[in-house]
């Protein structure tokens, strides 16, 4: 049986992969680094792109200007935290009352010119900051925190896949998104978003963030990605292992290699793909979604 594969990869011509992180504090909240000392420390390390989201207070265009960006694509935004789980509010154009009305702070944020995903799923010792309940309720998210840097110090889990798939599987498209969480330095790069941008600049970089042009990367490089009829090609530089993961989170096929091809069967709604590297290295596609 013939399907339609919807590929967020499909368009990889003359555009660039840029690299960046979505959610970093500072010292106008709970971080240890001043926003220019933030901002040189991600330049330092070969970024390219950069969110200040501090808790409850916006970073703006006008305290960009106030930074040397050291060549940074700088994105406006914050995390609110207050009254309810965290979710990262970026590119708005203005602050976002953090409203126990979580769903009312996404709309906000939508109508500011903004996009929204939710943060460290799973943190907390009961694994669950943002139950799956409540995920399932919300509308207007662009996607999910699948991996959390800053998690990796905290109790539960630095990892949201089971979620993503939980969504996924049910016809929600949601795109998955690894950040750094950063707080400080020991917390800078250990998760990061590469993004195929056609024009270097914010509004390049967020029609590439929102429309799933990215691979999600804890440090396994993806080379290529392809879709040839019902066959979906993906090549990684370093991976030692790829999964490809369907419909309920099942396995559909895994090989111990760097390059995977596998037909697209007829029994799944998505097919994403999950590179493992040497230690606790990983990269994450975005889901093909299969009509």
């Amino acid at each position: 049986m013939s399907h339609i594969i919807v590929n967020p990869y499909a368009d990889l011509t003359a555009g660039n992969w840029l690299r960046g992180n979505l959610h970093a504090h500072t010292t106008a909240s709970d971080g240890k680094l001043l926003p220019q000392e933030l901002v040189d420390a991600y330049a330092t390390r070969g970024y390219e792109f950069l969110a200040i989201t501090d808790h409850d207070v916006y970073t703006s265009s006008a305290d960009h200007q106030s930074l040397d960006d050291k060549g940074l694509i700088l994105i406006t935004g914050v995390e609110a935290t207050a009254n309810g789980s965290h979710v990262l509010c970026l590119n708005g154009d203005s602050a976002i009352e953090p409203s126990s009305d979580r769903q009312a702070v996404i709309h906000a944020t939508l109508a500011s010119g903004g996009f929204v995903i939710p943060a460290h799923l799973n943190r907390e010792s009961h694994f669950d900051h943002t139950p799956i309940e409540q995920l399932r309720l919300w509308d207007g998210y662009e996607g999910i925190e699948i991996f959390n840097g800053q998690g990796t110090y905290n109790p539960g889990s630095p990892y949201s896949t089971a979620k993503w798939d939980l969504l996924l599987t049910e016809g929600r498209r949601v795109w998955g998104y690894a950040n750094d969480d950063a707080h400080g330095l020991e917390t800078i790069a250990l998760g990061w978003n590469i993004a195929y941008v056609k024009e270097r600049s914010a509004a390049g970089l967020i029609d590439a963030l929102t429309a799933g042009r990215f691979y999600a990367s804890t440090g396994v490089t993806i080379t290529d990605i392809m879709v040839d009829g019902q066959k979906i090609v993906l090549q990684t530089a370093d991976a030692d292992r790829i999964v490809a993961i369907g419909s309920d989170g099942g396995r559909v096929a895994f090989v111990d290699q760097a390059t995977i091809e596998i037909d697209v069967p007829d029994d799944v709604n998505y097919i994403r793909f999950e590179c493992w590297g040497r230690g606790e290295r990983f990269a994450w596609t975005q889901p093909f979604f299969v009509k």
